[in-house]
């Protein structure tokens, strides 16, 4: 039997609605800190939700030149910054690395939604011969990929994941088994998003997945409570530096954690709604845990999908009893989306690194808002404070339209 490389979380960067650098980011996890607000980006007045969680205080200009930024697109900016960081917090020599053995895989849910209405007035104003050259490579969903490769000269696999929410999750998954089948050393991996625009955020409002709680935004993401009424739309990108372990340790890396589980499942019930007996998150958490060759009951802590909307909610918690049983009364289940806003397909990157740094500083983030039980969810959300506990393993779960799922598993080293 073919043994398993074993694959490590060397380096992490983050661009989010709470903070744009790793320290900002788990500071005001820490500290609570919650990154809605009304909706700046454009007049919302004309919409069913002004509110969101936008990425605060970004310069692009503090890390491009005026060139650059016109040619490229927000979320592939977000990438490049959150991959830059990643790979210095890594501290990897990329003189010494074999760069045809260094990979990249990033998810987007949308990709270039700015470029493209942008784009599409200059050609209803001023006719297509004003439209831009760099039009599709700016908005192309693989180019966050395309570009952190370039940047960095990192010549292995290269890809990119679409699943919509669970776009991170896939993209880390991937990335994992990548480097477990000697594929490659290093993948730069995780997932960016950048898509609060009109037509963006109006076809949220639409289908009505979206918190109407305008007068109270601070208040609006309220993973598990009763209360909830919809997801705050966020923005930002959480980039991961995984490594194969032999690899980081003859280099001494700091080493965060290791990835030990990937599972993946389709729902095949609904373009939207999850399956009403969680039956794809079910099986998708099984799947992992198979994986990682562990038992439910070695799982301490979950970082939920947790999107505060009312179906998902009591759908992830059902799903959560029936894969641990007796056990899930006894984890620890929290959203960081209750902070962070839901960050789409850039959502998994940052939940994995808040999974990262909690087992490495021995501290279980919370879910904010906590007020209202809901008999539906009756589970340990981590209420309003974070915990200083432990993690052993942790489990990140990401659920996305079409019915994408997609679980890692985290493991102390």
């Amino acid at each position: 039997m073919c043994v398993k490389k074993r694959v490590v979380v060397t380096g992490v960067g983050v661009i989010s609605p709470i903070g744009n650098n790793k320290n900002d980011f788990w500071k005001a996890i820490l500290e609570g800190k919650n990154g809605t607000a009304a909706l700046t980006a454009f007049d919302p007045s004309a919409f069913t939700t002004q509110i969101a969680a936008e990425v605060k205080g970004f310069n692009p200009a503090q890390y491009f030149s005026s060139k650059e930024t016109r040619h490229r697109d927000r979320f592939v900016q977000f990438a490049l910054i959150a991959a830059k960081e990643a790979v210095e917090d890594s501290q990897i020599d990329l003189n010494k690395v074999n760069r045809n053995r260094c990979g990249v895989i990033v998810g987007s849910g949308i990709g270039g939604l700015h470029t493209f209405e942008s784009q599409h007035k200059i050609y209803l104003e001023k006719g297509p011969s004003k439209i831009s050259p760099f039009l599709i490579p700016m908005l192309i969903v693989n180019m966050a990929s395309g570009e952190i490769s370039i940047a960095h000269g990192f010549k292995g696999p290269s890809s990119c994941v679409a699943t919509a929410c669970a776009s991170s999750n896939h993209a880390i998954g991937d990335a994992f088994k990548i480097i477990q089948r000697e594929e490659a050393d290093i993948m730069i991996t995780g997932g960016s998003e950048g898509c609060i625009t009109p037509m963006g955020f109006g076809g949220f409002c639409s289908c009505k997945a979206l918190s109407r709680r305008n007068n109270d935004p601070k208040g609006a993401s309220r993973p598990f409570d009763k209360e909830r009424d919809g997801f705050v739309m966020g923005e930002g990108a959480g980039i991961l530096i995984i490594e194969e372990y032999e690899h980081a340790k003859k280099r001494n890396a700091n080493i965060y954690c290791e990835i030990i589980g990937y599972g993946m499942s389709g729902d095949a019930y609904h373009i939207t709604a999850p399956d009403p007996d969680g039956d794809g998150a079910t099986r998708c958490m099984e799947a992992a845990l198979r994986d990682a060759e562990i038992n439910p009951e070695d799982v301490d802590y979950i970082n939920a999908h947790g999107t505060s909307t009312p179906l998902n909610d009591k759908i992830e918690t059902s799903a959560i009893k029936k894969v641990f049983g007796s056990h899930a009364k006894r984890l620890m289940v929290s959203s960081t989306k209750s902070m962070t806003g839901h960050l789409l397909g850039a959502a998994g990157g940052v939940e994995a690194i808040a999974c990262a740094l909690g087992i490495k500083e021995k501290i279980v983030p919370q879910t904010i808002n906590y007020q209202y039980p809901d008999p539906d969810c009756d589970l340990d959300y981590v209420p309003n404070t974070p915990r200083k506990k432990e993690i052993k393993v942790a489990m990140s779960n990401a659920l996305g339209f079409g019915g994408h799922n997609a679980t890692i598993i985290l493991k102390k080293i």
